[in-house]
């Protein structure tokens, strides 16, 4: 993962910029006190971190990927970034107020290993919030339309609700409470499905270098293929029927908070 991400390092943030409204559910969630410390595992280019911080939260910031926290360096340097993977934390015990992870874990190696390893860091009576996508939810993008093999790789790859579930509560977390997210059309950071509403954006090559599925997981021939449809339906605009039909009330993301 660090190997991959290190190449998408590169030009991630010329597609990938904190968005005001997840990071303002980010907080909300974590319910942050002024004078704590906090964690952003997975941090990658420290969009979130620095973003956080600057709101006046004192925050680390973790990645398996030298690429992507150069980059976070050259974003803020007063930020402490460290290499390093959920799994194994090389961090003492309790020593967070609260722990953040956006669209990460489904990146990490063992899950169950990964929410140990944050319980272990985190304090008592804190929280811990993920931000991600499920295979349920992903079932209901358009996208499968155009690249069903990349979205079928992209989905295997994602834990599902269920496994979340028991991943942390085998970690030791007391609590769990989700919040579906719909992409909005100001979305900033420029993720998986943030095309939802305006499929253009996945024409642009610079956007998909910046999503993994599309830079990592899909074939050459059928991104080609995908795309070639997908530009030939916008301009005939068949892609409103195409995304009527995928039309659905199950949440694109969702935010995942559990307490220590």
């Amino acid at each position: 993962m660090a190997i991959k991400y290190d190449d998408i390092g590169i030009n991630y943030n010329a597609s990938r910029q904190a968005d005001n409204y997840l990071a303002e559910r980010l907080l909300h969630h974590l319910n942050p006190k002024p004078n704590g410390l906090y964690l952003d595992i997975g941090c990658g280019t420290g969009n979130y971190t620095n973003k956080l911080q600057q709101k006046g939260y004192n925050f680390i910031g973790i990645d398996p990927s030298k690429e992507m926290l150069k980059k976070a360096n050259l974003l803020n340097p007063n930020i402490d970034w460290r290499l390093g993977q959920a799994e194994n934390l090389s961090l003492s015990s309790k020593s967070f107020d609260g722990i953040i992870g956006s669209l990460t874990i489904h990146h990490w190696t063992d899950l169950e290993k990964g929410f140990k390893a944050l319980y272990r860091v985190l304090k008592d009576d804190c929280n811990l919030v993920i931000f991600t996508s499920t295979p349920n939810q992903m079932t209901g993008y358009w996208l499968n339309h155009y690249f069903p093999t990349m979205m079928k790789d992209s989905m295997l790859q994602m834990p599902t609700l269920k496994l979340i579930k028991s991943a942390l509560k085998q970690a030791g977390f007391s609590s769990f409470n989700t919040e579906p997210y719909s992409i909005k059309p100001d979305l900033k950071d420029l993720f998986l499905y943030s095309g939802k509403h305006n499929p253009k954006l996945y024409l642009k090559q610079n956007v998909r270098r910046g999503i993994s599925s599309f830079s990592s997981l899909a074939n050459a021939d059928e991104v080609e293929t995908g795309l070639k449809y997908l530009e030939a339906d916008i301009k005939t605009n068949k892609i409103d029927e195409i995304i009527k039909s995928y039309k659905n009330d199950l949440g694109d993301y969702l935010f995942i908070v559990s307490k220590k």
